[in-house]
Parts: structure tokens; C-alpha cells; sequence
């Protein structure tokens, strides 16, 4: 038997980017335990989708969003359909995200160096992995507040602890949405919302990257993570569903590596 305090029965959830990938990975699990759930993506091209496949599974009502959630009029819309749609949010995983691997600039001494960062992908990587998690926790903020109760999670990445090589903008925006969690969970603690984050490493997607890339994911996990393996979706939903849960009521402003060891 479950322990009681890991049980989300009728929970509602809101998660951004979760038309795959770990976004997707989270939805199982939470709408497994029990929860409702509205999946938001920019485009109907994988949402709809998974949501079908997600309430088939579960027998629990997922919802799918449509909005760029990096637009504060646009995320102001999905949390009132949201809203409308259940009647109120108790947990907000914000899990939109992407990465780039480029240099800040073109480095001289490296004749297959990428070019530099351009201005249009230094906006696209803050925004989609900073920007709108500021933006979705300020628009559900006022209504937990209200409550005095919500769990917020945010994605961040295991290079918020290490950076890496050609990865100065990723690794900033992480980095930066680590420090908002531990300051926004320090606003919110005298009103019964709790804010965390996990940090994972090596998460593909075969939606996305196709069965070959996968496969050289996993060879290249066997010798540079110390558990010898890329992780798996569904693991990233176990953490959450700790961080959702009644479970991690003593838990708030911190970010959890989920990374098979790969930031030791």
C-alpha cells in the first residue's frame, strides 16, 4: 500500500512544455497518482496526442493548453482557461525548456568552433527556459496565495551546478532559474506555497531524437555518467511526484540533481 501522503488524488496540475519529452515523462506520473491535468505546448502537433494517450491510460482528464507560454498575454490566457476548465491549480511544474550548444563567442583558437551566440537565440534560450517560468508562476501565484497552498517545480539541469563547454547560455538560464526557486520559495513559505526544482542530466526523448540518436546517447552515458546509462522520463515523474505531493511538505527552495552522478 502507498504511503497517504504520496497520494494526488483529484490534484489538479498545470505543466508547461509537456507535449513530450520530460514534460510528458512528468504527466504520466502525476495523472497515474491520480491527478487531473492541463499539458500546454506551443503547437497541436504532439499535445493532442499525448493527452489522449495519457487519459486513456490513466482514466484521469488531461487537458490540452495551447499558448507560448514565453508571452505574459498568452500565459495570462492558459491560466484562466486553465482555471476555467477545473476550477483551480494545486501544483505548476514548469518544464519548458531546449538548449544550444554553442560558444558565447566564436573561439579563435578552434578551427571547428560553432559561430557565436546570436542575439535571436540569447533571447530564445533565456525565454523559454527563464522567462516563462517567471511568467506561469506569477500568473498562478495570486490564486495559491490565495488558498495558501500550491506546489510550484521548475526544470532546471545539472548544468545549473556544472557548466559545460559550449553551453554558456543554457547553462545561465538554468543556473538563473535555480536562484529564482530559492527565492521564490523564500517569498512564498509564510503563505503554504512550496517552490523546487529538479535539475536533471541526460534525459532523451525518442519522440525527438529518433531511435538511432538514442542509441548513441546511450553509448555515450555508459562512459561519461557514473550510473552508466542516460536516465529514463518516467524518473523525472517520480521526483516530481515526491515534490507534488503532501510528501515533500518540509521541502521548498531546493533544487534536486537528477543526474545519474554526472554532476559529481
Amino acid at each position: 500500500m502507498m504511503p497517504t501522503e504520496f497520494d494526488i488524488t483529484g490534484k489538479i496540475v498545470f505543466i508547461t512544455g509537456a507535449g513530450r519529452g520530460i514534460g510528458k515523462g512528468i504527466a504520466q506520473v502525476l495523472a497515474e497518482a491520480g491527478a487531473d491535468i492541463a499539458i500546454n505546448a506551443l503547437t497541436t502537433k504532439y499535445v493532442e496526442t499525448t493527452a489522449a494517450e495519457i487519459a486513456a491510460a490513466s482514466g484521469r482528464r488531461v487537458v490540452p493548453i495551447i499558448a507560448d507560454v514565453t508571452k505574459p498575454d498568452e500565459v495570462r490566457r492558459a491560466v484562466d482557461q486553465v482555471l476555467a476548465t477545473f476550477g483551480r491549480i494545486d501544483i505548476l511544474v514548469n518544464a519548458l525548456g531546449d538548449s544550444i550548444r554553442k560558444p558565447l563567442v566564436t573561439l579563435p583558437d578552434n578551427k571547428d568552433s560553432a559561430p557565436g551566440v546570436s542575439d535571436d537565440e540569447l533571447r530564445f534560450i533565456m525565454d523559454i527556459n527563464v522567462t516563462e517560468a517567471l511568467l506561469c508562476t506569477r500568473a498562478v501565484g495570486p490564486h495559491m496565495l490565495e488558498r495558501r497552498s500550491g506546489k510550484v517545480i521548475n526544470i532546471a539541469s545539472w548544468t545549473a551546478h556544472q557548466g559545460g563547454r559550449d553551453m554558456v547560455i543554457y547553462t545561465t538560464a538554468k543556473t538563473a532559474l535555480a536562484g529564482f526557486t530559492r527565492a521564490q520559495a523564500l517569498e512564498w513559505a509564510p503563505y503554504g506555497v512550496h517552490v523546487n526544482a529538479i535539475a536533471p542530466g541526460i534525459f532523451p526523448d525518442v519522440v525527438t531524437s529518433g531511435e538511432e540518436r538514442m542509441r548513441q546517447t546511450a553509448e555515450r552515458a555508459r562512459t561519461t555518467v557514473p550510473l552508466q546509462r542516460p536516465g529514463r522520463l518516467r524518473e523525472v515523474g517520480l521526483l516530481a511526484l515526491y515534490l507534488a505531493s503532501d510528501a515533500s511538505d518540509y521541502m521548498t527552495g531546493q533544487t534536486i540533481l537528477l543526474d545519474g552522478g554526472l554532476g559529481l
